[in-house]
């Protein structure tokens, strides 16, 4: 095999969770590699050494289509495996290989509550697709890598703030049944009272700022002052990492950090906890057991379906003092 195409149009948590697999195809078959994505997700590979070429579009595949193949790839592994990708896969016309994406199985403990699913992470099941080329786990876990520059500015920004050692609380998350009411959130940062950074996007900003003014000032908010990279910086720095189900919380177990992740309507079962390195699990899964309608959804939605949450209204915080 001399060049590689893999395929992963988003998000920030998925493309992190690719990383073993573009470390261990390079290291092990030295091949040439090029990944496709979106558009706004091209910073999460521009810095990685294991990827030659980043192919990026901002609404169709079309707008790359010519220039892939034009590259006469050997091979094509799927890691995003839906109609997009299986389009693309029958217009290159190469060998092609995809992740077992078990979307079946995932429906049924949705809507039925029987549990089939493997006990295999993700990026297990990403691994999967590259087996065809004999790439096997190096069990080194997932790959971040941080521009120099970047994680400077982080580090100047907090040491303003916070001179020691700090925990970072991400806020955020893609739906809303996979967050904590704001409420819960004041409620936290009240139960901690060492140094707290709060990470998060822009739209968590405002946010941000009544938590932190109402908490005390032992929190530090830095949501929507930082760019994705300078968040990473400081998840990096952090001496433990409290998070929802999302992107930062794969970031996270990047750098091996000791993580909390607290989960609402989406479950562990999924195969998306945090991923450690072969022998390394420094990760704690705080969630409601029990509740008939969990999980609602494989992703999330704007509001609780059943109007109650009480994934997250039930979720027992007062723990967390005693896991850190």
């Amino acid at each position: 095999m001399k060049k590689i195409l893999v395929l992963r149009f988003s998000s920030i948590g998925d493309i992190v969770l690719t990383s073993p697999v573009l470390r261990c195809i390079k290291i092990q078959t030295g091949a040439e590699l090029h990944f496709l994505t979106k558009e706004p997700f091209r910073e999460l590979l521009s810095h990685s050494p294991y990827v030659d070429r980043v192919f990026t579009f901002q609404q169709k595949i079309r707008e790359v289509l010519p220039a892939l193949k034009a590259e006469k790839y050997d091979m094509v592994i799927d890691l995003h495996h839906n109609l997009r990708s299986f389009a693309l896969k029958s217009a290159l016309r190469r060998p092609a290989s995809s992740f077992p994406k078990l979307n079946l199985k995932k429906w049924l403990l949705v809507h039925t509550g029987i549990h089939v699913l493997p006990d295999v992470h993700i990026v297990d099941r990403y691994l999967a697709a590259a087996a065809p080329l004999q790439v096997v786990n190096d069990g080194l876990g997932l790959d971040y890598f941080l521009p120099p520059a970047e994680e400077e500015k982080a580090l100047t920004f907090i040491r303003q703030q916070v001179p020691g050692p700090f925990i970072a609380l991400v806020t955020g998350a893609a739906h809303a049944t996979k967050r904590l009411p704001e409420h819960r959130l004041l409620e936290l940062c009240r139960l901690l009272r060492e140094p707290l950074v709060l990470l998060g996007g822009p739209d968590e900003a405002s946010q941000g700022q009544r938590i932190a003014a109402a908490a005390g000032q032992h929190v530090v908010n830095a949501c929507g002052q930082l760019s994705l990279h300078q968040s990473a910086a400081l998840l990096k720095h952090a001496r433990l990492v409290i998070t929802h189900d999302t992107g930062l919380m794969h970031i996270a177990a990047a750098f091996n950090k000791r993580i909390i992740s607290l989960w609402g309507n989406t479950v562990p079962e999924f195969g998306m906890y945090p991923y450690s390195p072969k022998g390394g699990n420094q990760h704690t899964l705080l969630e409601v057991h029990g509740l008939s309608c969990r999980p609602c959804s494989k992703i999330g939605f704007s509001k609780c379906p059943r109007g109650h949450f009480r994934c997250m209204l039930d979720l027992p915080l007062s723990r967390i003092p005693e896991l850190l």
